[in-house]
């Protein structure tokens, strides 16, 4: 079987938490965990271990998948907290080690939401902090009533690789669930995708194949809550599978 190592989203101690309230805990959304599982694909969520072990399990992965959750804290990207999001910076350390990783040995990567970011911040990137307060003219794109009930418009660039992906999809619409974007775009990451508002949607790395390093600020493994409203997420993680699989 193939082998996708899963960045692990945490939680920390709480003792208002009825169970493992003083421990801290590494975990998998659970509509990721449908999504990445397929015939001869075994997910791996990556434990939060010392480094000695922890490279060893990497380079048993064929392939890395970086899945949203908090945010990156600003420090990671050389700048201080213009309001409550004060991010996760623990978390960033620990995906950005693996991040690097699977660059040094040339692994498949796919960034969702909160991964897309850190590739965008690995790469020498900044982000929106808040797209609400730091931004005029943007659309709505999370709601923490509706969550992954809202989508939007996309506009893929012409000629690349996700325009040439979805080229039978006259009208893509993907759902928004982020409160933070790119702002300044890393080194060598070619835009794939912008929503109509002019947020960066999708980029790729310009020194690997095509799709082989990949981010993408919506969920796909949400689509199914607006289940032919939205493009395909099959095609997009089956297209990321060839590079694992080659």
């Amino acid at each position: 079987m193939r082998k996708i190592g899963i960045s692990s989203c945490f939680m920390y101690p709480d003792k208002q938490r009825n169970v493992f309230g003083p421990k801290s805990l590494n975990y998998l959304e659970n509509d990721m965990a449908r999504y990445i599982t397929r015939k001869g694909i075994l997910p791996v969520l990556i434990p939060d271990v010392k480094k000695d072990f922890l490279d060893d399990i990497l380079s048993e992965m064929d392939g890395f998948v970086f899945q949203g959750g908090t945010d990156l804290a600003p420090e990671t990207y050389g700048e201080t907290p213009v309001g409550p999001w004060k991010g996760d910076a623990y978390r960033d350390r620990y995906e950005l080690y693996m991040l690097d990783f699977a660059m040094k040995n040339s692994k498949p990567v796919f960034g969702i939401c909160r991964g897309m970011q850190l590739m965008n911040v690995y790469f020498g990137g900044s982000l929106y902090q808040d797209i609400a307060t730091q931004t005029t003219g943007k659309d709505i794109h999370r709601s923490a009533e509706r969550y992954d009930t809202i989508k939007h418009r996309i506009e893929f660039v012409p000629g690349t690789y996700l325009d040439t992906l979805y080229r039978d999809v006259p009208e893509p619409y993907v759902n928004t669930v982020h409160h933070q974007a790119v702002k300044d775009l890393g080194k060598n990451l070619e835009i794939y995708a912008t929503s109509r508002d002019g947020l960066v949607e999708a980029f790729g790395y310009k020194k690997a194949p095509e799709g082989k390093v990949l981010g993408v600020q919506w969920h796909p493994e949400f689509t199914h809550t607006l289940r032919g409203e939205l493009i395909s997420e099959d095609t997009l993680y089956n297209a990321f599978l060839e590079h694992v699989k080659s």
